[in-house]
């Protein structure tokens, strides 16, 4: 995607998944304040938020999907009520190479998703110091962290193929996504069979966990993963004669190499997107999503840095982004030339009464232009298209900003003597018929 105005949505500190209805209408807000697409959880806790014949066959008939939602399948039920609103769908594979999580009880750890690794016990990862690999560890009562299977195990990476390759066969999604843990591995990660492939190439044994060769070697490992991966998925968007995006949001790019061997600098030549998760509660100074997104762009191409779409944090407990802030990330990104920027997560846009989703229908997402794409496109198309004259007509009502929509939006501009500049905004809108961009975005799109 050459434009992205995205949201992740998840099952944790959010009811978007605890009924179909609250999924439409999740779906239908998106639609109407500008996004294009939606990144849903669909593997978490050990389980999948889909009908996977995959873990099926891994871990028997009762993991076919999380008991949670054992009548229903909500990645089905949000690609259907997306689709209807021309949003693409990108699941999100969010724990990755991470088991279980772990939470700190006062009696000691409780697990979730423990039956990965009781059924799978060769899926386990292990530190260093050959105990089990937990990171982070929960460090106060309430507190999460997650165990690990190995990632530089094939049978693990093979696993977890099969878990995406899955998705873009059965569902009529747009891409795949992996974060921060996919493909990832704790730095304290160590697999001796790797230790001594290393040890052949280097004539040693690694030294530490932080041993500057070892990290290079393990994450080369997770590189090769991601490419695999993407070969995969390509050959089925092959086979299903439509693009399947790759989509990865990362740690950051120094943190992410130093504690999860996540090399995304290469990983660019692999991937579609890349969102690395500058989740920062201040815009500028020390440690700030400025600070972070100057980082990621050292040293990228023009063509590399338009790979990327930052993460922005917008909502976290008690935290939301402020309006300030929110205008200096999402006006950076544009400054720099970006795809666009994905939020986390969907519940920061309706809490408090759909503040955050207001600011950005009116004024960020309320101008529309060459190379953008999704609903406000369909809908700009489709104004044009109704006029029924040959010099306002957009091509095909797909979506997608080209240049015979721009052509067809300067052709109407100058015969009501606006500017002519095949931007879509208000002004334009209101020519159109269209007189408040709140009742743009609740046009239909189909």
């Amino acid at each position: 995607m050459k434009k992205v105005r995205g949201v992740w949505l998840t099952n944790v500190a959010s009811d978007v998944y605890t009924s179909e209805d609250k999924i439409k209408k999740a779906i239908e807000l998106l639609a109407s304040t500008g996004f294009n697409v939606v990144f849903p959880v669909v593997w978490n806790k050990g389980f999948t938020l889909y009908r996977s014949e995959v873990m099926r066959r891994y871990f028997g008939d009762d993991f076919i999907i999380d008991p949670t939602y054992s009548n229903r399948d909500p990645l089905a039920e949000i690609v259907e009520a997306a689709k209807a609103f021309k949003l693409k769908v990108i699941p999100w594979f969010e724990y990755g190479f991470a088991a279980a999580a772990v939470q700190k009880t006062l009696t000691g750890l409780e697990e979730f998703g423990k039956h990965i690794l009781e059924k799978q016990s060769g899926f386990a990862a292990v530190n260093h110091s050959n105990q089990p690999l937990i990171k982070p560890v929960p460090d106060t009562v309430g507190d999460i962290g997650f165990k690990w299977m190995n990632a530089l195990n094939p049978e693990v990476q093979a696993f977890m193929i099969e878990l995406m390759v899955e998705v873009a066969q059965n569902y009529d999604v747009d891409g795949v996504q992996g974060d921060d843990r996919l493909p990832a591995f704790p730095v304290e990660g160590f697999d001796q069979a790797i230790a001594n492939q290393f040890k052949t190439k280097h004539g040693r044994l690694p030294t530490g966990p932080k041993d500057e060769k070892w990290m290079k070697f393990r994450a080369d490992i997770l590189t090769d993963f991601l490419k695999e991966l993407s070969a995969q998925i390509r050959q089925v968007g092959k086979a299903k004669g439509k693009e399947i995006l790759i989509s990865m949001a990362p740690h950051p790019r120094g943190f992410g190499f130093r504690e999860a061997l996540q090399d995304t600098k290469e990983w660019l030549e692999h991937v579609d997107m890349l969102h690395p998760q500058l989740y920062r509660q201040v815009f500028s100074g020390g440690n700030s999503y400025q600070t972070l997104l100057a980082d990621e762009l050292s040293g990228l191409t023009t063509a590399q840095a338009a790979k990327l779409s930052p993460g922005v944090l917008m909502k976290e407990g008690d935290y939301r982004i402020s309006d300030v802030h929110l205008d200096a990330a999402v006006g950076l990104n544009r400054t720099q030339k970006l795809a666009g920027q994905v939020f986390f997560f969907f519940e920061g846009l309706r809490k408090p009464d759909s503040i955050l989703a207001n600011k950005l229908r009116d004024p960020l997402y309320a101008v529309n232009q060459k190379d953008d794409e999704g609903p406000d496109v369909f809908r700009i198309q489709k104004l044009l298209k109704d006029l029924g004259k040959p010099e306002f007509d957009p091509g095909d009502v797909d979506g997608i900003f080209g240049t015979k929509t721009e052509t067809a939006v300067k052709n109407f501009q100058t015969a009501q003597s606006l500017t002519v500049d095949g931007k879509v905004g208000a002004k334009t809108l209101e020519k159109l018929g269209v007189l408040s961009l709140a009742k743009f975005g609740s046009l239909p799109v189909a």
